[in-house]
């Protein structure tokens, strides 16, 4: 299947790795010339790597998406060397695990700012170029805790969420543009952060890792962690040509876990 997106500019935000780098990976298999962007830039670079050497296209850009001082020479960069962005993966990382109690008011200011407003920010520059060319795609990639709240993620659960409802305004706003917006969430996906999540969940409990992966992996109908690359090749169709008709939709990514309709 053709995807239609061959040519066309992709800027995906955390993919130094982990479920941006499958993103970046997926998009750039069909053609997309992909921006590599992450606050690690050695990451970033090591994604660029790997991407050349399945034959696509892709550089990497250095780059703390939560400092807005250098959201406009960041985007210009792109579009002096790909054009204008058309299709938009936002993927922050996730804070630490925490209650939703006892969360001191600096740090809820301070991953609002990295992993909303950097968000919102950067969506709002690259819109006005979507919207002209009416094409784009906005791709949200938030957390299973926005429809089934995660214990012990409280700060993730709260500030993703507000996400799934700026995304689903924007739909409703952009949509006549030729321009989607919409969320993926995924579930139990084998990335560093899952085993960092199983690690600190083992320590808590006093039980092993192995343990809390198999306990996890009992609630998933599909009987396994998902790979990245399953993710990755969801979000390319959302990104496609194919998916026009798809939009102000949240996307589970799986295996069927989330236990709520």
């Amino acid at each position: 299947m053709d995807l239609g997106i061959a040519g066309k500019c992709a800027l995906v935000l955390g993919a130094g790795g982990g479920l941006g780098g499958a993103i970046a990976h997926s998009l750039a298999d069909e053609g997309a010339k992909v921006v590599v962007a992450d606050i690690n830039g050695d990451a970033a670079a090591q994604t660029v790597r790997s991407i050349h050497g399945a034959g696509g296209e892709a550089f990497a850009l250095h780059w703390d998406i939560a400092d807005l001082s250098v959201l406009e020479a960041k985007v210009a960069e792109i579009e002096e060397r790909y054009g204008p962005v058309a299709i938009l993966v936002n993927n922050t990382g996730g804070p630490p695990p925490t209650p939703v109690l006892g969360v001191s008011p600096d740090q809820w200011s301070q991953f609002f700012q990295s992993m909303v407003v950097s968000v919102i920010a950067l969506t709002d520059r690259v819109l006005p170029n979507m919207r002209k060319m009416k094409w784009g795609r906005i791709i949200t990639s938030t957390s299973s805790g926005v429809v089934a709240p995660i214990p012990n993620l409280g700060l993730s659960n709260a500030l993703r969420s507000s996400l799934v409802g700026w995304s689903k305004t924007l739909a409703k706003e952009v949509g006549a543009d030729g321009v989607t917006a919409n969320i993926v969430l995924p579930g139990r996906i084998g990335t560093a952060r899952i085993a960092f999540l199983d690690e600190q969940r083992a320590k808590r409990e006093g039980r092993s890792v192995e343990d809390i992966s198999a306990e996890s992996i009992s609630s998933i109908p599909v009987g396994r962690y998902g790979e990245p690359r399953e993710y990755g090749d969801v979000v390319a169709f959302l990104a496609s040509t194919r998916s026009s008709y798809l939009t102000g939709s949240i996307i589970r990514i799986d295996g069927g876990m989330i236990a709520s309709i």
